[in-house]
């Protein structure tokens, strides 16, 4: 990433985490006053929202630092720690929300419906001009090269950019219910059943978020990649024969690697072993999003038994 794509990143990932954190604040006051659980929620939500686009920004900052002793692969990873932590907190307001959405069912408290429709609105408007602000950088391949590696932008912008889209949705619904009571001036029972609408919003985004960083921390194969495909592009390198021991996984949301054992044809050279190693590896570098690839080259396929081409967890 260069530093110019980063700063510019940094600053829609900036505009839309000012805008969220004054949503935040507006409708935690309101929905006080306006003694609204609904708005309370949504309120929730956006805030788990904010610690998401801090993570993004995070994220962003931390993909310039360089690779030390310490950390060769860099501070990748870190970030996915660190949504893996607002995950688990994104269900905790899901519960939460979900335990008081009951207790006011059981217990209707009159709603200021005027004031929830406002706010809504406000809070709204303010979600999808951060989602216009982070829309407006996604990244197309200039090259005009396929993409079969699943999202053809970064995944850590369009996580962020989801997040505002849902926000919005939810917080006309908070309108609308805020609307309703408004004008029938009753069925205060529509302000928890919003509220209770938000926490599976909330909580299917946060299972969502939990099984990502979880793949990621597996070392599991990128969502959407096709490894069939990226073995045979590899295989129809020049020079190839052949390619086994194929492994892929994810440091970051962005920033993937691979490691796989080429069967090479003939008995080359060590410098003709290395064109070849960059040809399969220009092949599949921006076809695939392919960041960092180790290749081993061997004239032969690996014999049995294939003690260095497997990973066996019993070998001592």
């Amino acid at each position: 990433m260069s530093s110019e794509v980063a700063r510019v990143k940094e600053r829609r990932l900036a505009i839309a985490l000012g805008l969220n954190v004054v949503i935040v604040v507006v409708q935690v006051v309101i929905g006080l006053v306006a003694s609204s659980l609904g708005l309370l929620a949504d309120a929730a939500h956006n805030l788990t929202d904010v610690a998401a686009i801090v993570v993004s920004l995070v994220a962003v900052r931390f993909a310039r630092r360089a690779a030390n002793a310490s950390r060769s692969f860099g501070y990748h990873r870190g970030t996915i720690l660190a949504a893996q932590a607002n995950a688990a907190s994104i269900l905790v307001v899901c519960v939460l929300v979900g335990f008081e959405a009951v207790r006011r069912f059981l217990d209707p408290h009159p709603v200021k419906g005027g004031l929830v429709v406002i706010v809504a609105l406000i809070a709204a408007a303010a979600n999808f001009g951060a989602a216009a602000a982070l829309g407006g950088g996604q990244a197309h391949h200039a090259d005009g090269e396929p993409d079969d590696g699943g999202d053809s932008h970064d995944l850590n912008m369009r996580s962020a950019l989801l997040h505002m889209l849902s926000d919005g949705a939810v917080s006309v619904g908070v309108a609308l219910a805020g609307l309703v009571i408004l004008l029938t001036g009753g069925w205060y029972w529509l302000d928890p059943a919003v509220s209770l609408v938000i926490g599976v919003v909330i909580g299917v985004q946060g299972w969502q978020l939990l099984r990502s960083t979880a793949d990621v921390l597996l070392e599991s194969t990128p969502a959407g990649l096709d490894v069939d495909a990226l073995a045979a592009a590899m295989a129809e390198v020049e020079g190839v024969e052949s390619v086994h021991d194929l492994h892929v996984w994810t440091l970051s949301s962005d920033v993937r690697a691979l490691s796989a054992h080429l069967v090479l044809d003939g008995h080359p050279t060590l410098e003709q072993a290395q064109v070849v190693s960059a040809r399969a590896k220009s092949a599949i570098g921006a076809r695939f999003r392919i960041s960092h690839a180790t290749l081993e080259l061997e004239c032969e396929a690996c014999g049995v038994p294939a003690t260095f081409c497997s990973i066996d967890t019993h070998r001592h």
